[in-house]
């Protein structure tokens, strides 16, 4: 069974048509367009040998920017208390991603809901550099438990579709949002350089509209 959502996850980190259209089938507009994203930045994805020994995890998702083992999980409950050997696998990810200075990840695909299915959590690293270490603060690190033991919370991970548009944003995109900002930045100085002009106006006139009732107070006192 686990292969299945392995081979599912993989489709869409491969940048496949088909696969992407599966996954986000019963996704709003704006959840499809980030989702598809990864057609234009696809991985290459390959199946570790030996699927989560050795801290290699089920998957290996390769591009030239990034690279990142995954743990695929699958359940029809919102939470995973890791133990026995999923304890270990955890650590085994924790120790690759510290001596290589990779991003170890869990995709956490909860069964039975609509909509967005696939979280993403990273597992806590102190080696990551660069673009990675600028992605993994966009990334929910697993919660902890009151004894603060790892452990995986569907809800507190992040969705599959801004997963994918956080790695896969093309330049054209990054331009598009920065001159966004700027417009919109360029718009508020503007908007604040109007009501400051109007309000030194307002200033200089108040004197004028009180000039009558000043003179009506100086011939007042001279009677």
């Amino acid at each position: 069974m686990g292969s299945l959502y392995e081979r599912e996850l993989r489709a869409v980190l491969a940048g496949e048509p088909d696969g992407v259209r599966a996954v986000t089938r019963s996704c709003n507009p704006s959840e499809k367009a980030r989702a598809m994203q990864v057609i234009r930045r696809p991985f290459l994805v390959v199946r570790a040998a030996g699927s989560g020994v050795g801290g290699a995890g089920d998957l290996l998702a390769i591009r030239g920017d990034v690279s990142f083992p995954i743990e695929v999980k699958a359940n029809k409950e919102r939470r995973i208390y890791l133990s026995g050997r999923t304890w270990e696998q955890y650590e085994e990810l924790k120790r690759a991603g510290e001596a290589c200075g990779l991003l170890p990840i869990y995709a956490y695909r909860l069964k039975g809901v609509r909509g967005d299915s696939w979280r993403i959590l990273r597992v806590e690293t102190t080696s990551l550099q660069g673009r990675l270490a600028v992605i993994a603060n966009r990334i929910p690190a697993l919660p902890l438990t009151r004894n603060s033991r790892p452990y995986l919370d569907w809800e507190a991970g992040l969705p599959l579709h801004r997963f994918l548009s956080l790695l896969c944003r093309d330049e054209e995109s990054y331009e598009a949002t920065a001159t966004s900002l700027r417009a919109r930045n360029n718009a508020w100085l503007e908007r604040e350089e109007r009501s400051r002009a109007e309000a030194e106006e307002e200033a200089v006139a108040v004197p004028k509209e009180l000039a009558p009732a000043e003179e009506w107070v100086r011939r007042f006192r001279r009677t």
